[in-house]
């Protein structure tokens, strides 16, 4: 597969691909969705909550963070990891405008 182009594209196309990106895998969808459930950083162990290695634990975090979806801070010898709420928000605000471009459209076409 050949390398994406990603400068012919807008700021906003590559985020949402980027984001898309993300939940492209149901590890990063499971992560996440442990962190909305407990509602607060977590400090402790993924691997027996999700189910996988901790390297595999610890790359799934790296692209969420890269991505800002999850902030984390060290403490001691441990990461601690949550939602980030700023960042989730606006993606969650780009992505509604983004799914919302049918709602002008009439059954009409083809």
């Amino acid at each position: 597969m050949g390398l994406v182009k990603s400068e012919k594209f807008t700021a906003q196309q590559n985020s949402l691909a980027n984001f898309a990106k993300a939940f492209g895998h149901p590890a990063r969808v499971a992560i996440l969705q442990h962190l909305f459930k407990i509602n607060s950083c977590i400090c402790g162990d993924l691997v027996n909550e999700i189910g996988l290695a901790q390297p595999t634990i610890s790359q799934h975090l790296k692209e969420l963070k890269n991505i800002g979806l999850i902030k984390g801070n060290i403490e001691g010898t441990s990461v601690c990891y949550c939602i980030d709420l700023k960042n989730w928000n606006a993606m969650k605000k780009d992505f509604g405008v983004f799914l919302d471009q049918d709602l002008n459209l009439n059954d009409s076409c083809c």
